[in-house]
């Protein structure tokens, strides 16, 4: 069991070391829609690419989720396999937003021997979704608002 300090330690070396390996500016929040982002994430038991939609409007956050649902198919079929998609996802803090997420299960940013498996996970998922949301990102922008 690591203290809190080390477990800081660790996750900003596992996220340093991960740099290194991709160095790349990833889109993540510069998606140029407000509260439409990418994340990676990671914890002791998985790791996870996630596009989270947290707009407090609940419309406005129906009808992003639902262009990406239009998309599924093309998603699934041309870039990633595996994905969840959930319409209200709700977060520790109680808020609730729509989140597609892909995951691989058996890893621990605490085990350093499975940063490599975890870092070319983030790169493969999350190059793919960006590849995937930078051809469609007009579709997806074009919503009522």
């Amino acid at each position: 069991m690591y203290s809190k300090e080390e477990n800081q330690r660790l996750k900003h070396e596992f996220w340093v070391e991960f740099a290194q390996k991709y160095p790349r500016k990833w889109v993540l929040y510069d998606t140029k829609i407000k509260d439409f982002s990418f994340k990676f994430y990671v914890e002791n038991k998985k790791a996870q690419v996630h596009i989270d939609i947290e707009m407090r409007n609940t419309d406005l956050r129906m009808q992003y989720f639902e262009k990406l649902v239009a998309l599924k198919n093309i998603l699934e079929e041309e870039f990633i396999k595996d994905l969840v998609f959930e319409k209200n996802y709700t977060l520790e803090n109680g808020k609730t937003i729509s989140r597609i997420w892909v995951e691989k299960l058996g890893v621990s940013v605490s085990k350093r021997s499975h940063w490599d498996e975890i870092f070319d996970f983030f790169h493969e998922k999350m190059n793919v979704l960006e590849l995937f949301y930078l051809e469609y990102d007009e579709f997806i922008k074009d919503i009522e608002k």
